[in-house]
């Protein structure tokens, strides 16, 4: 009876073990999904902010040089991570016109991975100013 109780209590837990370990296997190193060597800078509005994880993430519309708008994905560090350097879901919230400076990703689609972002006015809102 003993060992019948300790089997079947075995297997949720190792389940939920389970689990938790596919999904930190599952999380990206910065050096395979961008590059480093492709710093941008893009200057538009924010259209959304999304406070999940792994990663905080927000979305910019940034107008081309033909005029076109495109929805540039942002990421950022955990909210987690966000919130022990002060930072809050607020620091930037939609309809701020902001300037953010990252670098591109690595497959070509319209993500970056923000390193500062400034308010129009010059106020940065996160990151460092180097």
């Amino acid at each position: 009876m003993k060992n019948f109780f300790l089997s079947s209590l075995n297997v949720p837990v190792f389940a939920f073990l389970y689990c938790l370990a596919s999904t930190s296997l599952a999380h990206h190193s910065f050096a395979a999904q961008y590059d480093a060597d492709q710093p941008i800078e893009l200057s538009g509005f924010v259209t959304k902010v999304e406070w999940t994880n792994p990663h905080a993430r927000f979305y910019v519309d940034v107008e081309d040089e033909n005029g076109n708008v495109i929805n540039w994905n942002l990421e950022l560090a955990s909210p987690n991570m966000m919130v022990r350097n002060g930072w809050t879901r607020h620091f930037v919230v939609e309809g701020d016109e902001v300037t953010v400076m990252g670098t591109l990703a690595r497959d070509g689609s319209k993500m970056a991975n923000a390193l500062r972002v400034f308010l129009s006015d010059g106020t940065l809102v996160m990151g460092n100013r180097e």
